[in-house]
């Protein structure tokens, strides 16, 4: 990767080489010989060789380019760089051409993965969108698609680097834009899919730098049908490392399947497994688990896995019993036997693990001790067996391990390949390549040998590759190419592969001599290949070797080499195996045929290996390749750490240099004549007059530079490596002159400006003297007038002071006398009026006292006299008390009250026993009415056709029933007002005479009787409540059917129209109608206003086979009319629609709203279905939502609800909301007052719902269609021509240059397509609220086109971009502003994202502004991650500034790594709404009042009979 000799000089930009960081920025400082004297970035100033440094662009972007053929110097240090700062801003991906180079972030990513995110790349041209991994997915799709050619991916990585992840996501890609076939039911794109966590579980295993590594290569071969759907699938596997399931080192981990086993909980109890360090097999590491992994879980998955891929029950029984039988092979320990040479079980714990190897196998455990302990060997005199050592035994137990686990692994691939299916008939493929990448440690066995070996193949591949695609380049720009030459590594795959005397075929011809060692095999290599260059002998072991691979030196230790090539199939193994009972592991070894006296048979490990690798490379050459090249830019698999050491070293094993020397060997440096001369112009300004097209331009430039090593070709120039930076130099001199020069007169222009500003200041300081003279002479003079005037008035002050002291002291002395003088008079009269008071009072109090104590003495005399007279009386009345007549009378006087009391208690007795009778007959009255109620209920049970009327006369009764309880209750309560005026009575009667007992007697009898009258009046209270319950379950009852009803509305109207033929509503309405209105009489069709209807007499003389015929022949009659309607365009009326106001008007005049059953309304919604198919969409959609809109506000002025919808609208949705709206429709629209309305009945409302439904399809239709129409313009609206654009991302410096066409040109047929969309909706009278709604959402879209584009495309986020995209949003916002608001709404709000995106692109100062101010002042309405993702892929190719500053980057960065975790904000993207952006209610409230009423019919209509009323009408 050497550039030419350049010409150096101070202040050149350059790379040093660097011990830690692999290159280090620097500038020449000194050029003195071969040392250069240069700084680096760290300060340090130090002297290399001119060999050792390489050119560097110092106006570099710092968020890198997105193909580093891009890069000014195609260096390994600018390639380095160029990932690191794109990796710093998490760009994991990277193109070199058609190469995508993919750097683990170490994190995740979900927003780079979503479907949003596949939907955008899907069918973009390769290059557009900013590099993706969904990128070359598409583009190998889209290649097999259109050329009818197979196609390959080749994903290359060491191990850690993302190779697995990266397949996925390619698998995930084709499965979504491949899909499944029609008519395929196998799921094939899932088990695809599902085959990855299962193969990583028996095929994966923790390296040291790796938790997931892939110990396997895999060639997944996706295949598709003609129609680019997936119909089939294959995976192929090449060498499985069967050496670590016997043997691993710490840290590193056996396969997955083995720990998920043990932490599979039941499953390990019955295989008696436990924790995996009590197993020889994986207690060789101290690494059991993985951080953020859980075993357990992944157990799960992989269970999960086998179903999907459709492994049985069984065999995933049997597959883990496999598994478990292995872990205890690898416990079995031998001991020295008794006889030489010999072995035996070592312990009780051995024989353990022995009969559970055994019975897990369901084989014989003596036999298996005796196959893992002898070995038998077929002579001429017959069968010998051999006794081995313990040595011999536990490597016979690991041979066997080793070979039962690589057919596990072969039959669980063969198993998969067999369910996905393989389609034979396919017409394409593509092949997913996931291989173990170039492989360089501290000690180098046999895998990493034949790793590195696969590589070279693929290496030689991707050279043959990327030199193609230089020559198809230079072929497409008609250069010169045929002495362009690339380095090969034929003698790399020679030394390797070639036959007799590769390494391969010697590694071959010593395992064929048992005898042979590593030794022997190393001498033996040396000998042979000892000339060769690319060998080299190791400088400390002799039996190491050294191979001189593309990538680097690679030293391989032989002292496994020839266990590991020895690929012995033991015969005993077989035999043992195959006579098991378990048919699955019977199956893993298919009975052998002896044919050999050995029990081994010697198979080739690397032979085979080489034929895999062969095959491999006839079907890649087959194909179409694209490559993928991961990188892991870290060893210590965290985020945001970027080891350069590291890279640089995959990046050569990875080949991408050895592309980019590929491409140092032609031309790597290649412009378009505008970026070259827009760059370079400035060397020769001579000819930038505008005379020259840009390709004369670029030959002038280059013949006046006197360049040789360049080509022309028909769009781009092509330079030879190195004359980017003459150029660059010859440029840079040119600008140090400009600088000079510039320099110089601006020094004459500052000392001129200071002579003058000098002068200026001098004339001004002695202005300023002058008048600082002038105003001390008159500030003087004025302070003297000042005084003078101050004098005055001070004087005046002091007089006037004087004469107000005197005055005041004379008025306050005559002021002291008058007071005291008048307070003198003042109390002397109060004194006299004191002592007129004093006497007043003491005359009154002696009169007082006097007249007091007459009073005393009269009351005192009278009462005397009364005491007296008193005392006299009662003398008197004391003799009379003796006599006996007094007693007499007073006897006869309670004779008569005793007879009193009798007359009143014969009256309460005889009251009772009326009062008990009349109970009595009411109790049986109340019995009656429930007898009667209860006959009733048993009635309604019989039939649900009467159960309305029942319950409305049960209701009026249990109305009755809680009248008369409320009167019973009344009684009740006087009967208690009785009972306390008896027990009062009863009191009286045991005073005057104890002989009436009898009747309390009676009183307690009757007080019996009225127990049992409450008693019954209970039972009839808990008859009432019993009523009320059967009155609430048939309440219920009605409920559940109203619940049918809704349901079966709403299943009719989320059908399409054509279900709904007459047929099919028919008998729904039969089976319905009954239960909504029972009381009307079935009819058929819809109600005619036919003489058949009011003329009764005459209709009764009709049959009624005739009068049918009639009715059904005027049905078809009125069909034909209104589809007729419906097909012909009607136009409008007074700027109304005419068919909508027709078919309203006729259906309001058949009384088809009336109808219970009717099929006219499935006609209606058939026939519009049909002319939205079959008509023009352009015009035919606007016409049909005019006039579906119109019909609909009328219905919802006429119909009104008949009761039945009342309970249904809990349910919610639309049907709820028109039964709501059906209450009062025409409060909406103004003349409520004014129009009668119809009761509507199921058909009506059920065809309103799906008139609503069509009004809502048709929205759909247009806004979808002109979604369509609209993507190409806004695809060349994102992008500003490249006409008026600077590609090199530098300033243009042109003085002349090349005539532009007008930058509006797209934008005006944005605006072209608005006012022909506003025409149209226009023309057809759409109201303005849907035209308003269409507007808003037509801006709503190109919003998230332009915005979405914005952020994926790198080359649109410049400076001179955001301008011509700025440009185009003011010609959209003049369109609003001419367009009134009515139409226009809140379209200028719509576009919020992408013009708060492009005001930040045109922005200047972005790196002074900080992430608040970005946030809350220039972009409120985006995200962070929106403002990152612009922020890293802006740059200005107009001014050459920079984005925002690293500060604000990081402050981003952290805050996306903390809302990482957040799936809802990590997408970068805006959705598209497709929801419908109204209601039923918002048609109603904006649309305004029509009368139909005054539509005239067309002239082709009115000689149809069923039009003949509308004539007479009109």
């Amino acid at each position: 990767m050497r550039e030419p000799k350049m010409s150096l000089r101070k202040g050149y930009n350059v790379w040093v080489e660097d011990k830690d960081s692999a290159w280090v920025a620097a500038e020449v400082a000194d050029v003195s010989g071969k040392q250069i004297q240069v700084v680096i970035s760290s300060g340090k100033k130090i002297a290399v060789s001119f060999e050792k440094l390489f050119t560097r662009d110092a106006d570099a972007d710092h968020t890198g380019v997105d193909d580093m053929t891009k890069l000014p110097y195609l260096n390994e240090p600018e390639v380095l760089y160029n990932l690191a700062r794109r990796y710093a801003l998490n760009d994991i991906y990277t193109y070199t051409g058609s190469i995508l180079i993919a750097v683990n972030p170490f994190t995740r990513l979900p927003h780079l993965y979503n479907a949003h995110m596949m939907d955008q790349y899907k069918g973009a041209t390769f290059g557009d969108l900013s590099p993706h991994v969904f990128a070359v997915a598409d583009a190998s799709y889209r290649a097999m698609v259109n050329d009818k050619r197979s196609q390959s991916i080749l994903v290359s990585g060491e191990s850690g680097a993302g190779k697995t992840e990266t397949t996925k996501l390619i698998m995930q890609y084709l499965t979504y834009v491949g899909g499944r076939a029609a008519g395929d039911d196998r799921r094939v794109e899932q088990q695809v899919l599902e085959s990855n966590p299962l193969l990583e579980a028996f095929g994966n295993a923790r390296t040291v730098r790796n938790d997931n590594s892939s110990r396997f290569g895999k060639f997944v071969e996706i295949q598709f049908d003609a129609n680019g759907r997936i119909s089939g699938a294959a995976i192929r596997t090449y060498l499985l490392e069967r050496s670590r399931v016997v043997q691993i080192t710490d840290p590193e981990r056996n396969y997955h399947c083995f720990y998920q086993l043990c932490a599979s909980g039941k499953d390990a109890e019955n295989y008696k497994l436990g924790h995996p360090s009590n197993f020889h097999y994986l207690n060789q590491s101290k690494t059991y688990e993985l951080d953020g992994v859980s075993s357990a879980q992944e157990y799960m998955n992989t269970r999960r896995a086998m179903d999907v891929v459709g492994i049985s029950v069984d065999d995933q029984q049997a597959i883990f019993r496999t598994l478990a039988a292995i872990l205890h092979l690898g416990n079995i320990e031998f001991s020295p036997g008794k006889e030489h040479d010999s072995s035996t079980i070592k312990d009780k714990k051995s024989e353990f693990h022995l009969q559970m190897t055994a019975n897990l196998f369901m084989c014989d455990a003596d036999l298996l001790l005796a196959t893992l302990c002898t070995r038998s060997i077929q002579t001429c005199e017959g069968l010998i067996v051999k006794a081995l050592d313990s040595n011999a035994a536990i490597a016979s137990r690991d041979a066997l391990a080793k070979t039962v686990y690589a057919r596990l692994f072969d039959w669980l691939v063969e198993k998969i390949n067999r369910s996905v299916g393989q389609d034979l008939d396919s017409k394409a493929q593509i092949g997913v390549l996931d291989i173990y990448g170039f492989e360089c440690f501290k000690n180098n066995s046999f895998e990493q040998f034949c790793i590195n070996f696969a590589n070279e193949k693929l290496q030689q591949h991707f050279n043959e590759h990327v030199f193609k695609m230089e020559q198809e380049e230079y072929k497409k720009e008609q250069i010169n190419w045929s002495y362009i030459d690339f380095i090969d590594n034929q003698d790399v795959l020679d030394l390797i592969e070639k036959k007799p005397i590769g390494i391969i075929a010697l590694l071959d011809e010593a395992c064929m001599f048992p005898k042979s060692t590593h030794g022997t095999f190393s001498t033996k290599l040396f000998q042979c290949l000892q000339t060769h260059k690319r060998l080299e002998r190791a400088k400390f072991s002799e039996t190491s070797f050294t191979v001189f691979h593309y990538a680097g030196k690679v030293t391989y230790q032989t002292d496994s080499f020839l266990d590991k090539n020895r690929d012995y199939v033991v015969v005993e193994h077989s035999s043992l195996l195959s006579s098991s009972k378990c048919s699955f592991v019977a199956g893993l070894f298919p009975s052998l045929q002896e044919e050999s006296r050995s029990s081994y048979k010697f198979s080739s490990v690397a032979s085979r290996f080489k034929q895999q690798l062969q095959s491999l490379m006839e079907t890649l050459n087959s194909t179409e390749p694209h490559y993928i090249r991961c990188v892991k830019p870290n060893s210590f698999n965290r985020p945001q750490k970027f080891e350069n050491q590291s890279v640089l070293h995959q990046l050569r094993c990875g080949g991408v240099l050895e592309a980019v020397r590929i491409s140092l060997a032609g031309y790597p440096t290649r412009r378009t004549y505008l970026e070259f001369v827009d760059r370079f112009g400035i060397l020769a300004p001579e000819f930038m007059d505008g005379s020259h097209d840009v390709k004369t331009l670029t030959e002038r430039i280059l013949k006046k530079l006197q360049l040789e090593n360049f080509q022309l070709g028909r769009n781009k120039i092509f330079l030879r490596a190195g004359q980017i930076a003459v150029l660059d130099a010859r440029r840079a001199e040119v600008l140090d002159n400009a600088a000079k020069f510039i320099q110089n007169r601006l020094r004459t222009y500052i000392a001129l400006r200071n002579f003058t500003s000098t002068r200026e200041a001098a004339i001004i300081l002695q202005t300023h003297c002058r008048g600082c003279l002038a105003r001390t002479l008159f500030s003087r003079k004025k302070a003297t007038a000042a005084a003078v005037f101050i004098q005055k008035y001070v004087r005046r002050w002091l007089l006037r002071r004087a004469y107000i002291q005197l005055y005041s002291a004379a008025v306050l002395i005559q002021s002291n006398i008058r007071g005291l003088s008048a307070r003198q008079k003042f109390l002397y009269r109060k004194e006299q009026k004191a002592a007129m008071l004093i006497q007043v009072q003491w005359r009154m109090f002696k009169v007082r006292s006097a007249y007091k104590h007459y009073q005393s003495s009269v009351i005192v005399i009278q009462c005397l006299w009364r005491r007296k007279l008193a005392k006299r009386k009662f003398l008197r009345l004391r003799q009379e008390a003796n006599e006996t007549g007094a007693l007499r009378l007073a006897k006869n006087k309670l004779s008569k009250q005793l007879e009193d009391l009798t007359w009143r208690l014969n009256l309460e007795k005889r009251l009772r026993v009326s009062n008990e009778e009349a109970k009595l007959l009411e109790i049986s009255k109340l019995q009656n009415t429930l007898k009667s109620l209860n006959k009733e209920l048993d009635v309604a049970k019989m039939t649900k056709i009467d159960e309305c009327n029942k319950n409305s006369l049960l209701q009026t009764q249990l109305e009755m029933s809680v009248k008369e309880k409320s009167e019973l209750e009344g009684r009740l309560i006087g009967m208690a007002e009785l009972t306390k005026e008896n027990e009062n009575l009863k009191v009286s009667v045991e005073s005057f005479e104890k002989q009436k007992s009898a009747l309390e007697h009676d009183l307690v009898n009757a007080r019996k009787d009225s127990n049992d009258a409450m008693e019954k009046l209970q039972e009839v209270e808990e008859k009432c409540k019993q009523l009320q319950q059967n009155m609430k379950s048939l309440e219920e009852k009605l409920t559940v059917l109203e619940d049918e009803n809704l349901a079966l509305r709403q299943k009719v109207l989320v059908t399409s129209p054509k279900s709904h033929l007459p047929g099919l509503v028919k008998p729904i309405s039969e089976k319905y109608s009954g239960m909504l209105l029972p009381n009307v009489d079935e009819k058929p069709g819809y109600e005619s206003p036919t003489p058949t209807k009011y003329i009764v007499p005459f209709s009764r003389s009709i049959p009624d086979s005739r009068r049918s015929r009639m009715t059904i022949e005027k049905h078809q009659e009125n069909h034909e009319f209104l589809l007729r309607c419906i097909k012909e365009d009607m136009g409008f009326r007074d700027d109304k629609p005419v068919a909508a106001c027709i078919i309203y008007k006729c259906l309001l005049h058949w009384r088809a709203f009336e109808s219970e059953r009717t099929a006219i309304f499935d006609h209606i919604i058939m026939g519009i279905n049909d002319v939205l198919k079959l008509g023009d969409e352009e015009y035919v959609l606007p016409y049909w939502l005019s006039n579906a809109s119109t019909l609909l506000c009328l219905l919802q002025r006429t119909l009104q609800s008949n009761g039945f919808l009342t309970p249904s609208q809990r349910s919610g949705g639309i049907t709820a909301k028109m039964a709501q709206g059906l209450k009062s429709p025409l409060k909406y629209i103004g003349f409520e007052s004014s129009v009668s309305h119809v009761e509507a009945r199921y058909p009506a409302i059920l065809f309103k719902q799906q008139l609503t439904a069509s009004v809502e399809k048709i929205f759909g239709l247009i806004r979808d269609n002109l979604k369509k129409e609209l993507s190409p313009l806004l695809g060349l609206c994102i992008q500003a021509p490249k006409t008026v654009r600077a590609h090199t991302g530098k300033p243009s410096r042109s003085p002349g240059g090349v005539p532009q066409p007008s930058l509006s040109s797209h934008w005006d047929s944005i605006i072209k397509f608005l006012d022909s969309l506003l025409s149209r909706l226009r023309g057809n009278y759409v109201p303005s609220f849907f035209i308003r709604k269409l507007i808003t959402q037509v801006f709503s879209f190109i919003n998230i086109s332009l915005f979405n584009s914005l952020l994926l495309r790198r080359e649109c986020c410049t400076f001179s971009n955001g301008e011509y995209v700025k440009s185009g949003l003011a010609e959209l916002e003049r369109w609003i502003v001419n367009t009134t608001e009515e139409i226009a709404g809140t379209s200028w709000h719509e576009l919020n994202y992408i013009r708060q995106a492009v005001g930040f692109l045109v922005i200047h100062q972005k790196r002074k502004k900080s992430l608040e101010e970005i946030k809350q002042d220039l972009c409120p309405a985006l995200t962070v991650r929106q403002i990152y993702r612009i922020c890293t892929m802006y740059w200005d190719d107009k001014y050459g500034t920079q984005s925002v500053s690293t500060e604000v980057v990081t402050q981003m960065r952290d805050t996306l790594n903390k809302d990482s975790q957040n799936l809802n904000s990590n997408s970068f993207l805006l959705d598209d709404d497709l929801s419908i952006p109204f209601s039923t209610e918002d048609i109603s409230k904006a649309i305004p009042e029509l009368d139909p009423s005054g539509i005239e019919l067309p002239p082709f209509l009115r000689e149809l009979p069923s039009a003949q009323f509308l004539v007479a009408t009109t």
